[in-house]
C-alpha cells in the first residue's frame, strides 16, 4: 500500500520521528483533525532529532516546540521556505485538539505536505541514502482506521511514546552527532532539495482560515466560501463573496472580502458593500464587512459606525453581540446616572461629555480629572450607563501597578455589586467576568495564553467593549501598543496630569487638540469646590542640599571628620562634594536629623495633637530611604520601629505595609517611600508630605502633590475636617517649577535590545552610503545585517505582540528588503519592529556595551557633540579593564586595550576600529562593573539652613483655556438640550 512516508520504516536512524509521521498520515482518511493532531506531534519528534542530531544548532532557553523552531542557528539552517511552513503545522495541531470538527481534508493534507518537505531537508542533511521525493496526494492510506480520538487530544500524540524511551532515542542520535553534523555540509554540496512552492490562493488561505478557525468558526457551517450573491450591478448580474459568516438564525453576521497579501485591503470596501447590498435583499438583515489582505483587516458597519482598523475578524459570539446592539442601543442622555455611584456635578458632566463623544462616532476619549476628585468612581459610573444604554457587555481596566489595579476591584466591586468583577493578577477570579482589572503585561500574555471553556482564546479582539486605561500616557501606548491594537474597544483614558511634550502627548493618542480633553476638572476648580484641599508648602534651603560641601569652608570639628571620612585608601581626598551625591552615596547625619526634627515638630498632629498625621517622605533611592529609618529609630525609640518603615519595591511584602499604612490607626504613620508611593494610593488620612528628593518631571511632581489633596472628614475629631496638608521641599523642587512650568522633557524608555536594534538598523543606512563602499565597511554592514535577520525571523508569530506587526515581519525578513534602505525603511524598523526584538543574550553588561558603542559609531558618522564624552568613557573602560590585568580574559585581550588609551589610535580610528573594540572588548565589562558602584558614605557634618519660605504656592498645573471655550460654546449652542438642561439646574 503507498504512503509518502513508507520510506521512514527502513532507516533505522528516523526512529525517533518515523512512527509519528506514517502514523499521522495513516489517519487522515478518518479524522483531519487527528492527522493535524499527529502532524504536530511528528514534528515535535523531527525537531527534536534534529537538536540531537547537529552540533551547530543550540538548544533554547525554553523545550517547547514554539521555542525550538524560533531558535536561530536551527532557523537558518534551512531554506525560509521551508521554515515558514512549520508554524502552520503547529497552529493547525493546536486548533485541532480544542475544535476537532473546524479542520478540513484540505488543511490536514498541507499540513502533512509542510511536514513532508521537513522530513525531506532532514534526509537531504544527514540521511545515507537521500533522493528526491514530492508529496503526493493520491498516495495518502484510503482505509479508515479505528481509534480512541477523547484519549488522542489527552495525551497530545497518536502514539504511545514514553519521555523515557523519546530521550532514549535522543540519546542515540547524539552519538552520531559529530559524523551526522560533519556528513551534512558535504550533502548538501552533492544533492538537491528544493522546497515546495505555496500558490498566492495558499497562503492568503493559511492567514485567513485558520485564523477563523482559531477564532472558533466552522467551515461549512457558520463559514461558507464563494457565496453566490444576486444583483450585483454586472453583465451576469452575480457576485461571489469570498466568506460569508452566519449566525444561530442562520442569517448572515458579517462577510470578507479577501484581497492579496500585496493589495491594500481598502480597495475591497466597495465591492463588499455591494456584496452587503445583495445580501440584505436576500435574507433581510444587512451584515457587518471585514476586507483584508491577511495582514490588515477592516471591519465596516454601516449601520453604526465608519470603516476602521481592526486586529482580525471577529468571533462569531461577538459579532451576535454587535448584531444585537444595533436594535439594543438606547439613547445615552436618557440613561439616568446613579446616585449612589456618582452624585458630585463634575463627575456627572464628564459621564455625559464621554457618552456624547461616543454617541457622535468618537471611539477614544480623555478624561482630565485632578488627583482625589474620583477617577475611578466615574469610570464605574460610565461603565453602569454604557451598560444600561446597550453599548457595552464587557469592560477592561488597566493600571500599570499591582497595587492600583487591586484598589480599582476594590472601589468597582463597592460602586457595582451586582457586576461579576476579575483581577487576573489573581488566579481565583473568573477571566469571564463582565468587568476585568490588570496591569499591562498580564493583559499582554493573557492575550496569548487565556482560553474559554471550548478551549479558544478568551480574550478575542471584540471581547472587551470599553477600555479604561488609569494614568493614561503616551508612553504606555508605546510600550504596550499590541495590547489596544488588538482589542477593538472604546477607549477611555484617565489622568491627572496629562503628558503634552511631543513624543509622548497624551493628547495626540487621543486624538485630540492639546489642552482640549473630552473633559476637564483641574485642582484649582476642585479647591474652589471644597473637593479637593489646599496645600501649604515650606520649602527649606539647607547649605549642603542647595550647594554641596566644601571643605574649606567647614570648622576645624568638621575637617577632621571629613577627612576621616572622605579620605581614600590612595589618601586622596575631594575638596568638594557636589549637592547630587547627598542622598544619592553620601549620607549626612545632621542633614537628615534636621528633616526629621521639622516633621515632627512643624508637621500635622492628629489624635489631639499628640501623633503625627499619616505622611509620605519621598526619598532619594534605598540607602537613602534605610538611613532616614534608621535615623528616625535612633531619635525617637519610644515608636519601638514600628512607626515609620520604608516602602520599596525589593522589599518581598512592601504591599502589606502600605495596606497597614492606608487604616488611619495603624502604624506605619510614616511611609519613607522609593517611587512607589509617588502615584495612585489612596490615603485620605494624608497631611504630610516631604520632598528629600528632586523631582523634574512635571507631571510626576503633580502626582505626588495628589497623594495629600483628598478630603477626610472628622480626621480632627467630631466636625473637625481635614482643611489643608503641608508640602516639606528640601530640594527647590517648588522653586525649579516656578522657573519651569513645564519642567524637563523625559524620554521614552527604551529596551537594551529595542535601543541596540534601532542603533544597527540606523548604521546599515548609514553605511550605504558612498563614504563607505570599500568592502571592509560592506563586510560590517553585512554582518549588521545578517544579525538584524536573525532577530526578526527568530520572532514568534503565534504572540498577538509580534502578529500585530506581522506585514513588517514578512517584508523584512528577506535579506533583499536591506540592499538599500529608504528612510521609510528605517523607520518602520525602528518603530514597528524594534520594540518586539529581543536578544538571546544573557550579559547585561556585554549589551550595554554594545549599546554604548554602536552609538559612538553614529555619533561619529552624524559628528554629534556627544562623540567627545564617549571617546573619553571609552578610554576610562580600557584603563579600569587594564588595572584587572590578572584576569585571564582579560590578559588576552591587552593588546587592544592598551591600544584604545594612546593618541594614536584616535587619530584614526573610526567605526572599523570601534567595531572591532566592541566585539572583542564586550564580555569584558563583566569584570569592572564594580568599579562604577559608589559604597555608602556616612557622615555627620553640622548643616546650615540658608532660607526658609513658607505659603508660596505655584500657578495652575495646566492651562484649560481651549477647553472652557469649547465648552462653553458647546452649552450656548445647546442650552434647551435635556441634558444640558439637568447639568445647568444639577437635576
Amino acid at each position: 500500500m503507498p504512503a509518502n512516508f513508507k520510506f521512514l520504516q527502513e532507516q533505522a536512524e528516523y526512529a525517533l520521528f518515523a512512527a509519528a509521521c506514517i502514523e499521522a498520515e495513516r489517519v487522515l482518511a478518518a479524522s483531519p483533525a487527528m492527522a493535524a493532531v499527529g502532524s504536530r506531534k511528528a514534528l515535535e519528534l523531527a525537531v527534536k532529532w534534529v537538536y540531537s542530531a547537529d552540533n551547530t544548532i543550540y538548544m533554547p532557553y525554553k523545550d517547547n516546540l514554539q521555542s525550538l523552531i524560533h531558535e536561530p542557528s536551527f532557523k537558518f539552517a534551512m531554506e525560509q521556505q521551508t521554515w515558514s511552513k512549520l508554524p502552520y503545522i503547529i497552529k493547525l495541531g493546536n486548533l485541532a485538539v480544542h475544535t476537532g470538527n473546524a479542520i478540513t481534508r484540505s488543511d490536514a493534507i498541507l499540513s502533512l505536505s509542510c511536514l513532508f518537505e521537513f522530513i525531506q531537508w532532514i534526509d537531504y542533511c544527514y540521511g545515507a541514502d537521500y533522493e528526491e521525493r514530492r508529496f503526493e496526494e493520491g498516495n495518502i492510506p484510503a482505509e479508515k482506521v479505528i481509534f480512541d480520538e477523547s484519549k488522542i487530544k489527552e495525551k497530545d500524540s497518536l502514539i504511545e511514546q514514553k519521555d523515557s524511551e523519546i530521550e532514549a532515542l535522543r540519546a542515540k542520535i547524539a552519538v552520531m552527532s559529530e559524523r551526522l553534523t560533519a556528513d551534512k555540509e558535504q550533502h548538501k554540496e552533492e544533492r538537491q532539495f528544493t522546497p515546495g512552492d505555496i500558490s498566492e490562493f495558499l497562503t492568503r488561505k493559511k492567514y485567513i482560515d485558520v485564523d477563523l478557525k482559531l477564532l472558533g468558526w466552522v467551515f461549512g457551517d457558520d463559514v461558507r466560501e464563494e457565496v453566490e450573491l444576486y444583483g450585483m450591478p454586472n453583465n451576469e448580474e452575480t457576485g461571489y463573496a469570498d466568506y460569508v459568516l452566519y449566525g444561530k438564525d442562520g442569517l448572515p453576521l458579517a462577510l470578507i472580502e479577501a484581497k492579496r497579501t500585496s493589495k491594500d485591503p481598502k480597495i475591497g470596501t466597495q465591492q463588499a458593500k455591494l456584496y452587503a447590498d445583495c445580501l440584505e435583499k436576500m435574507t433581510g438583515r444587512r451584515p457587518m464587512m471585514f476586507t483584508t489582505n491577511g495582514f490588515e483587516t477592516y471591519l465596516w458597519d454601516d449601520l453604526t459606525s465608519p470603516q476602521r482598523k481592526v486586529s482580525s475578524v471577529f468571533s462569531k459570539a461577538d459579532l451576535e453581540k454587535l448584531m444585537n446592539r444595533r436594535n439594543e442601543r438606547k439613547v445615552l442622555a436618557e440613561i439616568p446616572i446613579d446616585d449612589k455611584i456618582t452624585d458630585r456635578y463634575y463627575q456627572k458632566e464628564a459621564i455625559r461629555a464621554v457618552c456624547d463623544s461616543i454617541e457622535t462616532g468618537h471611539r477614544k476619549a480623555l478624561l482630565v480629572m485632578a488627583t482625589g476628585t474620583g477617577k475611578t468612581r466615574t469610570a464605574s459610573s460610565l461603565t453602569d450607563v454604557l451598560s444600561r444604554g446597550g453599548y457595552i457587555t464587557n469592560t477592561l481596566f488597566l493600571a500599570d501597578r499591582t497595587a492600583l489595579v487591586k484598589q480599582a476591584k476594590d472601589d468597582f466591586k463597592n460602586y457595582l455589586p451586582d457586576m461579576s468583577l476579575c483581577n487576573l493578577l489573581s488566579n481565583k477570579d473568573d477571566k469571564n467576568a463582565r468587568i476585568v482589572f490588570s496591569t499591562y503585561p498580564t493583559m499582554l500574555n493573557s492575550i496569548d495564553t487565556a482560553k474559554s471553556d471550548d478551549g479558544n482564546r478568551l480574550f478575542t479582539p471584540a471581547h472587551f467593549d470599553l477600555i479604561v486605561v488609569d494614568e493614561a500616557h503616551r508612553s504606555i501606548f508605546k510600550k504596550y501598543r499590541a495590547i489596544f491594537e488588538y482589542f477593538d474597544g472604546i477607549l477611555v483614558g484617565l489622568t491627572a496630569t496629562p503628558k503634552t511634550e511631543v513624543d509622548r502627548n497624551t493628547y495626540e493618542f487621543f486624538e485630540m487638540e492639546k489642552g482640549v480633553p473630552t473633559f476637564a476638572y483641574d485642582y484649582e476648580t476642585a479647591q474652589e469646590d471644597k473637593v479637593l484641599v489646599p496645600y501649604y508648602n515650606i520649602e527649606v534651603k539647607s547649605k549642603f542640599l542647595e550647594q554641596g560641601i566644601t571643605y574649606d569652608e567647614l570648622s576645624e570639628e568638621d575637617k577632621a571628620r571629613y577627612e576621616e571620612d572622605f579620605t581614600d585608601e590612595d589618601g586622596s581626598m575631594p575638596d568638594f562634594i557636589p549637592c547630587p551625591a547627598i542622598n544619592e552615596f553620601i549620607f549626612n547625619q545632621a542633614t537628615v536629623d534636621m528633616v526629621l526634627e521639622d516633621l515632627m515638630t512643624k508637621g500635622i498632629k492628629v489624635a489631639g495633637g499628640d501623633r503625627l498625621g499619616k505622611t509620605i517622605i519621598f526619598a532619594q533611592n534605598k540607602k537613602h530611604a534605610q538611613y532616614i529609618i534608621d535615623r528616625f529609630d535612633k531619635l525617637y525609640p519610644y515608636y519601638h520601629g514600628t512607626f515609620a518603615k520604608r516602602v520599596i519595591c525589593d522589599d518581598g511584602y512592601a504591599q502589606t505595609i502600605i495596606d497597614d499604612f492606608k487604616v488611619a490607626e495603624k502604624d506605619p504613620h510614616i511611609a519613607v517611600s522609593v517611587d512607589m508611593l509617588d502615584t495612585g494610593i489612596d490615603v485620605p488620612e494624608l497631611v504630610n508630605l516631604v520632598f528629600f528628593k528632586r523631582v523634574r518631571s512635571k507631571t510626576k511632581f503633580w502626582q505626588m502633590i495628589g497623594r495629600g489633596t483628598r478630603l477626610c472628614k472628622n480626621l480632627f475629631g467630631d466636625g473637625q475636617d481635614k482643611t489643608h496638608f503641608i508640602i516639606f521641599d528640601y530640594l527647590g523642587n517648588f522653586e525649579f517649577f516656578r522657573q519651569h512650568k513645564d519642567g524637563l522633557q523625559g524620554n521614552d524608555t527604551q529596551s537594551l535590545s529595542e535601543a541596540i536594534f534601532a542603533k544597527r538598523v540606523r548604521l546599515i543606512q548609514h553605511l550605504q552610503q558612498s563614504a563607505f563602499a570599500d568592502g571592509p565597511y560592506q563586510v560590517l554592514r553585512a554582518s549588521l545585517i545578517e544579525t538584524v535577520l536573525k532577530q526578526i525571523n527568530a520572532l514568534n508569530t503565534e504572540l498577538v505582540s509580534v502578529k500585530m506587526q506581522l506585514q513588517y515581519i514578512e517584508k523584512y525578513k528577506i535579506a533583499d528588503a536591506f540592499v538599500s534602505l529608504s528612510d521609510s525603511d528605517k523607520h518602520n524598523l525602528i518603530a514597528f519592529l524594534a520594540p518586539i526584538v529581543y536578544m538571546d543574550e544573557k550579559d547585561e553588561y556585554a549589551k550595554r556595551f554594545d549599546n554604548f558603542m554602536y552609538s559612538m559609531m553614529i555619533a561619529q558618522i552624524e559628528a554629534m557633540p556627544q562623540f567627545k564624552k564617549s571617546k573619553k568613557q571609552l578610554i576610562n573602560v580600557c584603563i579600569s579593564l587594564s588595572k584587572r590585568a590578572t584576569i585571564p580574559q582579560i590578559k588576552e585581550k591587552l593588546e587592544i586595550i592598551n591600544t584604545v588609551g594612546t593618541d594614536q589610535f584616535w587619530q584614526n580610528a573610526d567605526i572599523l576600529d570601534f567595531e572591532k573594540a566592541r566585539a572583542e572588548l564586550r564580555s569584558l565589562i563583566k569584570f569592572i562593573i564594580d568599579d562604577n558602584v559608589r559604597n555608602p558614605i556616612y557622615t555627620n557634618l553640622a548643616d546650615e539652613i540658608l532660607e526658609v519660605k513658607e505659603g508660596s504656592g505655584l500657578d495652575p498645573a495646566y492651562d484649560f483655556e481651549d477647553y472652557r471655550l469649547k465648552v462653553n460654546r458647546y452649552i450656548e449652542k445647546n442650552r434647551d438640550h435635556l441634558a444640558i438642561h439637568k447639568l445647568r439646574n444639577n437635576l
